[in-house]
């Protein structure tokens, strides 16, 4: 989207209040009694009410979780580009923490402002996860590559926590990754860390190169609304 100075982008607060509602959302799913794999997640499918409380829409792709002790079940491909986990995309087995990767990909979209997919990007900077993942784990550039708008919201040591879990949301092993009950409860504590006295900030953000974009109404979907439906990657 081009800049467009009358549409305010959501606070920092508002972020996480929405992380946490898709977390409790997926963790129901994957401790219910039938283990369920949503399979598709992403910011277009999360919906909003008018407190920005989150829910979890479109179950088209949900499929029962592995049973008899098997820790993956093995299925078509399906889901979005961007967002689906790489054992899945690369094999069809499909584990409850597949779902993990996205809720990942989802976060860093949160925390940067930015699509997960966007050709409008310069080539080596689309994939978003492919771009930026490097950078999570570097506490001097993870300023560059909050999202500009929300600076001073949040204290770097909530920024620092949120890079780091969204890097262990995006593992490429499945079994590296937490459990969405897990990343409920970092998601708490980070809500709950205060916020530093502001300082002036003297570094660049992605945010002023060409590409940046304003945050989208929310007209009861994700204000991250990749516009990306649901089908084969």
């Amino acid at each position: 989207m081009a800049g467009n100075p009358s549409i305010q982008p959501l606070s920092w607060d508002i972020r996480l209040k929405i992380a946490i509602g898709a977390a409790r959302g997926l963790g129901f799913l994957h401790t219910s009694e039938k283990k369920v794999i949503y399979r598709d997640f992403k910011a277009s499918n999360i919906l909003l009410d008018g407190n920005y409380n989150a829910k979890i829409s479109d179950f088209g792709l949900a499929k029962l979780g592995p049973a008899g002790g098997e820790s993956h079940v093995t299925t078509r491909v399906m889901g979005t580009y961007g967002y689906a986990a790489p054992e899945y995309v690369a094999t069809g087995h499909l584990y409850v923490k597949s779902d993990v990767y996205g809720f990942g990909v989802v976060l860093l979209e949160l925390l940067t402002g930015l699509r997960a997919l966007d050709t409008k990007r310069p080539t080596g900077q689309q994939n978003l996860v492919e771009w930026l993942k490097p950078m999570l784990s570097q506490k001097k550039k993870l300023k560059t590559i909050m999202d500009a708008r929300i600076e001073g919201q949040y204290s770097s040591n909530a920024a620092l926590q949120a890079a780091q879990l969204t890097l262990k949301c995006l593992e490429p092993d499945p079994k590296r990754r937490p459990s969405m009950r897990e990343v409920l409860e970092v998601l708490e504590q980070i809500e709950a860390v205060p916020i530093e006295k502001p300082k002036n900030s003297m570094f660049t953000s992605l945010h002023s190169a060409p590409h940046r974009r304003a945050q989208r109404p929310i007209h009861h979907r994700s204000p991250l609304h990749t516009g990306h439906r649901g089908g084969s990657v």
